[in-house]
């Protein structure tokens, strides 16, 4: 008996985080280049005891590379990523990868997030404008052209695909150094001026992954208290007589 409560409640406890997880989702429904979290669940089995149990595992928690969908804004200076490109920004906390393209020039010409966090050219150092220096034209490899003259390269990178992405600062991903490279393949994965990447996140599916969970957890909540008020009983039951 005590095996099955220990199981209800570890199932608990993953959905749980399941449901924190799914709650994120939908609160960054709308946010650019955001990337949908998801979890690949587990048991784990324990052999400690006289009969094995397999536990619900907290699993492995990733977030989902597939594209978001692109709107066009007309703000000359909002990008869309395609394919599998990153623009590489600069955190306190080292390089990170986005998504987002809603770029930004500071009165002094900087080129920064919305945040204004600075983002990096193809060489890795900070991307700069001119103010002045008229209208500014995106190509699709990213190189920057003031007045028809090319003033900077906005740097792609490319992550590998078995790599393993940690959430970061201002909707950015974090990933070993090692894992990425920078994109030579332009037109599979390039940029567009003008448009903006929406967020991957999927309303259907993670308002059924919000039902399913929460669901589930009510169903073990109910067989936890089940089986506690079951366990007291036998307690008592057994208890010394008098």
């Amino acid at each position: 008996m005590q095996e099955a409560l220990y199981v209800m409640l570890s199932s608990q406890v993953s959905r749980e985080r399941q449901l924190t997880m799914v709650a994120n989702n939908i609160a960054n429904i709308n946010t650019a280049g955001f990337r949908a979290e998801a979890t690949t669940f587990e048991s784990v089995l324990s052999n400690t005891g006289q009969v094995s149990v397999a536990f619900a595992g907290s699993g492995k928690a990733f977030l989902k590379r597939e594209p978001g969908s692109v709107n066009q804004t007309g703000n000359p200076l909002d990008i869309a990523v395609k394919g599998d490109g990153w623009i590489a920004i600069q955190t306190p906390a080292g390089v990170r990868y986005s998504r987002d393209g809603r770029l930004t020039m500071t009165d002094i010409g900087d080129v920064t997030t919305v945040n204004g966090l600075p983002v990096l050219d193809d060489g890795g150092a900070p991307l700069a404008l001119n103010p002045a220096g008229g209208e500014v034209s995106i190509a699709s490899d990213g190189t920057i052209s003031q007045n028809g003259g090319i003033v900077g390269r906005i740097g792609l990178f490319q992550i590998a695909p078995g790599a393993d992405l940690f959430r970061a600062v201002d909707g950015s991903v974090a990933v070993d150094p090692g894992a990425v490279v920078p994109v030579d393949d332009f037109v599979a994965s390039g940029v567009m001026q003008g448009y903006v990447e929406g967020s991957n996140v999927s309303p259907v599916i993670e308002m059924t992954r919000l039902i399913d969970g929460q669901r589930t957890f009510e169903y073990a909540a109910s067989a936890t208290s089940s089986l506690n008020n079951e366990l007291q009983q036998v307690i008592r039951d057994l208890g010394p007589a008098s």
